[in-house]
């Protein structure tokens, strides 16, 4: 069994307001995909939202504020599933609630450190 990273995106818009009603839908989403996975073995873990805040270091030291300084969209959070393809992989980003939402999932399979 393979890890792959799914990395989420979605267009940064802090103005983009939602209502109780429409966070507590979207969590429902969330948690009815993620608790699929972890019912058939495939989450790696739990997986990570990000925050707004960072920072981020280029070379020679110079460190700018925010993620998302250059870029309309910003990578709003992180899981890694076990599939043993990216096309297994690829399948299950498909039910994804981000994509509702105008997001996108980005799939990257994951080398060990100690592979050649």
């Amino acid at each position: 069994m393979n890890e792959f990273a799914f990395i989420f995106r979605n267009d940064f818009h802090p103005e983009a307001g939602y209502s109780p009603e429409q966070l507590q839908d979207i969590m429902k989403q969330w948690q009815t995909w993620m608790g699929g996975m972890a019912a058939k073995g495939q989450l790696a873990n739990g997986g990570h939202r990000l925050g707004g805040d960072g920072k981020t270091v280029r070379p020679s030291a110079v460190v700018t504020n925010g993620p998302f300084a250059e870029i309309k969209e910003m990578i709003t959070g992180i899981i890694v599933v076990k599939a043993d393809t990216i096309d297994e992989a690829t399948e299950i980003a498909k039910g994804c609630p981000i994509l509702n939402a105008g997001g996108n999932v980005e799939i990257r399979d994951i080398v060990p450190m100690n592979a050649n």
